[in-house]
């Protein structure tokens, strides 16, 4: 694969081609594994379950990504924590230096797992394109010390090339019952010019995105082959369309039913 742009070829079609090569890798790959995310969360969704997304940082857009988000459905649960997610800011209030910080601080996850009484029907997804920070780390250890189901989203490449971040040695693949790998190149960036230090054309939201996207699809496929019609999130953009508006407050109602067992 291509990665480099010697500033001989345009720099935009580096990244596209490079990108499109990354995806087709995820399509020959990945696919086994994917249907077995999406079989794990379609038998824990049809069970009553909820199908828990959680990542720092830029990670957290996967799990806004399935929901919510048009054409999402009841049975997963974004689990964004805004500490650990910086939006746009960079310097001053809500900059990127707390949230990278926090990251890095043992303990924090379980911290965010206290707030909530799991079912024995929930799984977790955990997002992490290195997969060696302490925060993803525990947070899939958690989901499993707590008997639930793990599919980690995470660069094999760079994951493996690196050393753990987190006092144990370990790493989010040594916590993870389905490994999804992102095809990222250690670094995530994919375009390297001369001039620049560092690589650009970060890779990872593209691949992650339709993983996501993947697990989505073939998750709702099977959950109507059990007799389980997913309660659809419509696009609320049809203005004046009264089943659209309908739709979408049997969504909200669903969504709500769905997280009774983790508060009672």
């Amino acid at each position: 694969m291509t990665e480099t742009s010697k500033n001989s070829k345009n720099a935009a079609v580096t990244y596209f081609d490079s990108t499109i090569e990354l995806l087709n890798r995820v399509r020959a790959t990945q696919l086994p594994n994917i249907q077995k995310a999406a079989e794990l969360f379609a038998d824990r969704i049809a069970k009553g379950g909820l199908v828990f997304l959680f990542g720092c940082g830029h990670s957290r857009m996967m799990c806004e990504e399935m929901t919510p988000r048009q054409g999402c459905f009841v049975g997963f649960f974004a689990l964004v924590e805004q500490s650990l997610s910086n939006h746009t800011a960079i310097v001053g209030t809500n900059g990127l230096r707390p949230p990278l910080y926090l990251e890095k601080y043992e303990g924090y996850s379980e911290q965010i797992l206290n707030g909530f009484k799991f079912g024995p029907h929930d799984a977790f997804i955990v997002i992490s394109t290195s997969g060696i920070r302490p925060v993803p780390v525990e947070m899939a250890r958690g989901a499993q010390k707590r008997k639930l189901p793990v599919v980690a989203i995470v660069s094999r490449e760079h994951c493996e090339q690196s050393q753990a971040a987190h006092s144990s040695g370990k790493k989010l693949i040594d916590f993870a019952d389905v490994v999804i790998d992102n095809m990222c190149p250690p670094g995530d960036c994919i375009v390297e010019l001369d001039g620049l230090d560092w690589r650009t054309g970060p890779t990872s939201t593209m691949t992650g995105g339709m993983i996501i996207n993947m697990i989505r699809c073939e998750t709702a496929r099977l959950l109507l082959a059990k007799n389980h019609k997913p309660v659809i999130l419509p696009s609320h953009q049809f203005v004046g369309n009264e089943s659209a508006e309908e739709q979408l407050d049997k969504f909200y109602e669903g969504y709500r039913k769905s997280l009774k067992h983790l508060y009672e």
